[in-house]
C-alpha cells in the first residue's frame, strides 16, 4: 500500500508539471469529457487506459458489474452520474464496458458465491434480464463460457436500463446520442463493440466503421395531416 500511495509524489514532480498547460486550460475552462464510460469497478479495467483518455476527455461510472439500474424517483450515484454527464457536461457518447472473468457475472451465475452479501446480491438482481436470457437460451453453458456469455448479455440489458434514463432517452429521441456496448477480452487484450444491426459483438478495428449499439439519429413523428395526405 505504501508504495501505491507513494506514487503520489510521482504525480506532483513529473506528471503534473509535464502536462501543465493542459491542467491550466482544465482549472480555468472547466471539463467537457467527450463520452461517459460506464464501467465495472474491476481493478483489472481501467477506462482512461482502454481509450488512451487524457485528463478531461472522459467522465466515468465504475459499479460492480457496469450495471446501470432503470430509473426511478429514488435518487442514486448511477442516475445521478448519468443525468449530470448529459444535462451538465453535454456528454453525446455513452458506452457500457463489460470484460471477461467478471466476479459480478460469476457470482450472477452462481448466487451461492453471495452468502453473507446482501447488498451485492440486491445489486446484481439488475442483472437478472441478462441471466433470465442465457438460461432460456444457452442452458447447456457452464463455467467460463456461461459467464462470457452472461457478461456479453449484461451489457445488453444495461444498455436497455440505460434508455429508461430521461436525460438520455432525451437526447436519443433528439438525435443528440449514440451508444455503445463494448466487452474487454483481458486474456486477448481485445476490446469487442456491440453492433446494433446485427446484435454481434465484433472486434474493433482500426480500418473497420466502429460498431454502435444505437446511433445517433433523429426521431421523426408523422404529422396528422402528411398521414392524411398519403391515404
Amino acid at each position: 500500500m505504501n508504495e501505491l500511495i507513494g506514487r503520489v509524489f510521482s504525480f506532483e514532480k513529473t506528471i503534473f508539471p509535464n502536462s501543465g498547460e493542459l491542467f491550466a486550460k482544465l482549472s480555468s475552462q472547466g471539463q467537457s469529457p467527450k463520452a461517459l464510460m460506464i464501467s465495472c469497478a474491476d481493478s483489472r479495467i481501467v477506462p482512461e487506459q482502454i481509450l488512451q483518455a487524457e485528463p478531461g476527455d472522459l467522465f466515468v461510472c465504475r459499479t460492480a458489474g457496469n450495471i446501470v439500474p432503470p430509473f426511478a424517483t429514488m435518487n442514486g450515484g448511477v442516475s445521478s452520474t448519468v443525468e449530470y454527464a448529459v444535462m451538465a457536461l453535454g456528454v453525446r457518447d455513452i458506452i457500457v464496458c463489460g470484460h471477461s472473468d467478471c466476479g459480478a457475472m460469476k457470482a450472477l451465475s452462481d448466487p451461492s458465491m453471495l452468502d453473507g452479501m446482501p447488498n451485492v446480491a440486491a445489486w446484481l438482481r439488475h442483472g437478472s434480464a441478462a441471466a433470465h436470457i442465457v438460461d432460456s437460451c444457452r442452458p447447456d453453458l457452464e463455467g467460463t463460457d456461461r459467464v462470457r456469455a452472461l457478461s456479453l448479455e449484461n451489457v445488453i440489458a444495461q444498455l436497455n436500463h440505460l434508455r429508461t434514463h430521461p436525460s438520455v432517452a432525451g437526447a436519443i429521441a433528439q438525435g443528440e446520442m449514440a451508444l455503445h456496448g463494448w466487452f474487454v477480452d483481458i486474456n486477448a487484450g481485445q476490446v469487442l463493440g456491440l453492433d446494433g444491426e446485427t446484435g454481434q459483438f465484433v472486434p474493433l478495428r482500426e480500418d473497420q466503421p466502429l460498431p454502435v449499439a444505437l446511433p445517433a439519429q433523429r426521431r421523426i413523428w408523422v404529422q396528422h395531416d402528411a398521414l392524411e395526405a398519403a391515404e
